[in-house]
């Protein structure tokens, strides 16, 4: 997916807030009582009725170049509770471009949501010669979410909801990188992805001074619809608390939760192939995976020269997450789009998830405009028509989540051995802390190297005086072998003291 057409918006849909009328126009103007539950009856009635495609924008606008659709600005003056000491603002972005499908839009005060009318008033059109909409025509295609995450009483963007399902954080001094969805359908299969997409978003007004905003959301399918809610908390760290709703309107067999996306380019793996001024471009570099027994699974992103999808298989996850761990300005050198700044995101369930499995799709890209990475919690229990399926979870934008108790893996690298004529392999483990004191990793730690295919030669490991970590240097004889599943641990007296890592190998 292209991250300037990462927005692929879909419609808009007028209904009712009485609960068993989902269809029923809202005036605008006009209050109607307001609560999750609304959200959640709109969402089961829904699924009982066929799907209904969303209508786009006139021609004036859906005609848009990427250029001039950037032109289009909201008026900062113009967003809601701006100047109320309410702890965040909220601006309105207009459809256009790929975001072709409008969304409707409620601002919930005292429990009463108020549809808020399109009005080009809101905008800055930066001289663009545009045939405005016709009355009464939706036209937003999102929210931006402001607040002084970064210097006191300065509102800077900290969530983003634009296109389909989409949505995109970041924590204190961090760049828009990594995107979440609600929901995906069939990722990375045969058939096609469906993409489901959210209809109408409900904006509860914040108490004075508050630390924390809350974001209902309609989703809609041709298979699913859903009820979102996202409280969501600023800081070092953004948090998004997110309870859902799904509700089939059919049988879903592939559903994917908490999907995550992001781009990954190259780093020092795959720096032969592309002739670029930078050592490694990408947002994300690492998918992490929490397990119940202990174990923290590290696999490092790759872009592969044909589509790679991975489970790893599990029952009721701690976590998993795509993380950015290269975090210096050296690991890029690029000082436009300045890599080492953007978010990691972790999702952490708030319930147990059952049996199931994390899936990552790796798509082949040669462009860094191209979101080719993602992750997601696919339910071994399937969704079916007309039944329903609840679950929660926190969502963090920050710096990356990690065990500091155990060895972690810092950076991997692979090369040809000259003399041997086989693949080799560089990992390099920063080391546990204790009482915020690094452990030493000396000759007394074990390293162990397994393949799936292909043998493992010379296998090294030992203290690294640069870093105060730990190298592990490996050898594969490729021979015949057209891809292969590598790990590799760190032992000490017969214990697991590491991150497991993990690469897949392709010819």
């Amino acid at each position: 997916m292209n991250r300037r057409e990462f927005s692929v918006a879909f419609g808009a849909f007028a209904l009712g807030a009485a609960a068993g009328s989902n269809r029923a126009a809202a005036q605008e103007g006009t209050k109607t009582p307001f609560s999750r539950n609304t959200v959640v009856d709109i969402a089961r009635e829904m699924a009982k009725k066929p799907f209904d495609p969303p209508q786009p924008v006139p021609n004036s606008f859906a005609n848009l170049s990427y250029d001039d659709h950037r032109k289009i600005r909201f008026k900062k003056e113009q967003a809601l509770w701006a100047g109320n000491n309410r702890g965040f603002t909220v601006e309105l972005l207009h459809a256009g471009f790929v975001v072709k499908s409008p969304v409707e839009i409620y601002k919930v005060e005292d429990g009463q949501a108020e549809q808020i009318a399109y009005s080009p008033d809101y905008f800055d059109f930066g001289g663009l010669d545009v045939q405005p909409p016709p009355p009464g025509q939706p036209m937003f295609s999102g929210i931006r979410i402001n607040a002084p995450i970064n210097v006191l009483h300065h509102f800077d963007e900290v969530v983003v909801f634009q296109g389909a399902s989409y949505f995109r954080g970041v924590g204190a001094n961090q760049l828009y990188g990594i995107s979440a969805r609600g929901l995906a359908i069939d990722t990375g299969e045969p058939t096609g992805e469906e993409f489901p997409f959210f209809r109408s978003f409900w904006i509860e007004e914040p108490p004075v001074d508050s630390k924390t905003i809350t974001v209902h959301a309609l989703l809609d399918s041709k298979s699913v619809t859903g009820a979102f809610s996202f409280v969501i908390r600023p800081g070092a760290s953004t948090v998004l608390d997110v309870e859902a709703v799904l509700f089939g309107r059919a049988d879903v067999n592939h559903l994917g939760l908490a999907p995550l996306t992001s781009m990954y380019l190259f780093d020092a793996r795959e720096r032969d192939r592309f002739d670029d001024f930078r050592p490694a471009v990408h947002d994300s570099d690492t998918l992490t995976v929490a397990r119940n027994t202990g174990e923290w699974i590290m696999r490092p992103l790759a872009n592969p020269k044909t589509l790679q999808i991975s489970a790893f298989v599990e029952k009721d996850p701690v976590g998993f997450g795509l993380q950015q761990r290269e975090r210096d300005y050296e690991d890029y050198k690029d000082l436009e789009a300045r890599y080492e700044l953007r978010p990691s995101a972790w999702v952490e369930p708030k319930t147990p998830w059952e049996e199931g499995h994390v899936q990552l799709v790796e798509i082949p890209t040669d462009l860094e405009t191209n979101d080719n990475i993602v992750a997601f919690w696919h339910p071994r229990k399937r969704l079916k028509r007309g039944k329903e399926m609840s679950y929660g979870y926190w969502l963090t934008f920050g710096p990356p989540i990690v065990n500091q108790r155990i060895a972690r893996v810092a950076e991997s690298r692979m090369g040809m051995s000259v003399l041997r004529k086989r693949r080799q392999f560089i990992v390099d483990f920063d080391p546990p802390i204790e009482n915020g004191v690094p452990v030493y990793l000396g000759s007394d730690v074990e390293p162990q190297v397994t393949a799936s295919s292909g043998r493992i030669e010379h296998v090294v490991g030992r203290h690294n005086p640069m870093t105060g970590g730990y190298q592990v240097s490996f050898e594969m004889d490729t021979t015949d072998v057209e891809l292969s599943e590598l790990r590799l641990v760190l032992a000490h007296d017969g214990d697991q003291i590491s991150e497991t890592w993990l690469y897949r190998w392709t010819a």
